[in-house]
């Protein structure tokens, strides 16, 4: 029997990666394609609304933002860690509207769960830096 390990940076890049096909189907409007992103029992843990479950849920909520004129997403990884089939993510985020202009920014935790042999997202939840 093999066993695959992978050291931090691995799975830093890996994840950073991740995020890079996130920030693409984001910029695409494809609501479909970031709840592929996700585990079949995902979370977002959005700021201001209600635990949003599942991937029908997960699109729902990403086609809503989109709706909204959220046209970008820019996520930074900052630090990554792994146990086992998960892996535990800080990161930086800015949103952006149609014209290029910030329209959040914040930060954010993920946690993450191997499956079918990529990373996805399990547990995601952020919060805005900016003053209301």
């Amino acid at each position: 029997m093999a066993t695959t390990t992978q050291t931090a940076s691995d799975v830093l890049d890996e994840i950073r990666s991740a995020n890079q096909n996130f920030e693409k189907k984001f910029a695409d409007g494809d609501a479909q394609g970031m709840a592929s992103l996700y585990t079949g029992d995902g979370m977002l843990l959005p700021p201001g609304a209600g635990l949003q479950k599942g991937k029908i849920a997960i699109q729902n909520f990403w086609q809503m933002v989109m709706d909204m004129g959220i046209k970008t997403a820019r996520l930074e990884t900052l630090e990554a860690e792994q146990e086992g089939e998960t892996a535990i993510e800080m990161g930086q985020y800015e949103l952006g509207g149609a014209d290029g202009q910030r329209v959040d920014q914040g930060k954010y935790i993920v946690i993450w769960k191997r499956e079918e042999g990529e990373w996805k997202l399990h547990k995601d939840i952020w919060n805005t830096s900016l003053s209301s």
